[in-house]
């Protein structure tokens, strides 16, 4: 049973490093690719309520017109000229404790919102509807024109469905809820196979030597990749070493098949790879403790080729069972996914 509980506080970052640091921490649980998806609208006559989930902060470009305007990367509702306000629904892409709500109004300027506000429901099943009862978990707040509103929130509850309240009217670029995945466990079997990483199910990219050209948490997105920008690419190292990334299962579990992604790396995909595991009890000051944790090799150093799905099965040494992996990568280079196949192993009491 989920408890739900009234939000505590809600703490405004403003500063851009506090912003990143934040952000970087968790999952935006309202990301289109991450399965995410706009149910319903009061309006969006302007621009489709579903580019409020889309990746980045929205693009503009000047001159570029609809039949019904001007074309914006947002959700843009008309001007109301009655009573009421606009708002919109959407299904989270995996339930989860919010830490933080993002509402960005980049490039409106003249038709942003005065103000907003956040309510979000937990349900078992299926998509809200009139009796469904909603909860507060960000009390109005004043909108400026061009900017990101970003808040820290303390709620300990669990969300599925999050409702977004515009006051009176107007355009919003893109709405980001940050928080952790939260899976019920107990619905998987002891011998259901499943990928431990996968965001869906409670995977987390943690730690890299380097993500120039692009980020870490691709590697654990949901489907294929669609372009090289949709992996994870480190810059050129010139010197000694190598790169690497460490992942943390949603759950500790015993692996059976590891699927290492070069689709898209062609010229600047890894020689090799390696990757090694660790049961370990602290998994939350991976950045002081990554180099005294006793990590066992769970693949030896392979060759990879370009632009192919590498498929690892007899190649894996069974050291049991496992809650980080470190994805080792010789010397630099890209990787499109990272898929970690086995069995989770559940804590032994008494």
């Amino acid at each position: 049973m989920v408890v739900l509980k009234a939000t505590k506080s809600a703490e405004k970052i403003i500063e851009s490093k506090a912003m990143k640091n934040f952000c970087a921490q968790w999952v935006n649980l309202a990301e289109q690719r991450l399965g995410a998806r706009v149910l319903f609208a009061s309006d969006d006559f302007f621009a489709s309520k579903d580019n409020i989930i889309k990746a980045g902060r929205g693009l503009f470009i000047a001159g570029k017109y609809t039949s019904r305007g001007k074309w914006m990367d947002g959700w843009e509702s008309r001007r109301k000229r009655g009573p009421g306000h606009d708002f919109l629904v959407l299904r989270l892409a995996a339930r989860g404790v919010i830490k933080g709500v993002d509402i960005d109004t980049n490039h409106f300027t003249g038709n942003h919102p005065v103000q907003a506000a956040l309510e979000a429901c937990c349900l078992e099943n299926g998509d809200p509807g009139e009796s469904t009862q909603w909860h507060e978990i960000l009390a109005k707040v004043d909108l400026s024109p061009g900017s990101q509103h970003l808040y820290a929130l303390e709620n300990s509850a669990q969300w599925t469905h999050i409702r977004l309240h515009i006051y009176p009217d107007g355009g919003v670029a893109r709405l980001k809820i940050y928080g952790e995945v939260k899976k019920d466990w107990q619905k998987v079997g002891a011998h259901e196979v499943i990928d431990l990483i996968a965001v869906g199910n409670e995977g987390r990219a943690l730690l890299c030597s380097d993500m120039y050209f692009s980020a870490m948490e691709n590697l654990i997105a949901p489907g294929r990749i669609k372009n090289m920008g949709d992996g994870w690419e480190t810059k050129r190292r010139r010197g000694a070493g190598h790169d690497w990334c460490v992942l943390k299962l949603g759950h500790r579990g015993v692996l059976q098949q590891i699927i290492v992604d070069t689709t898209y790396f062609k010229g600047n995909y890894p020689d090799r790879c390696s990757i090694e595991g660790v049961l370990a009890a602290d998994q939350q000051n991976i950045g002081e403790t990554l180099e005294t944790l006793n990590w066992q090799e769970i693949l030896p150093p392979t060759k990879l080729s370009p632009h192919q799905q590498h498929i690892f099965e007899s190649h894996l040494v069974d050291i049991g069972a496992v809650n980080l992996l470190r994805l080792n990568i010789f010397p630099d280079g890209g990787i499109a996914r990272l898929r970690a196949f086995g069995k989770i192993m559940r804590a032994q009491h008494g």
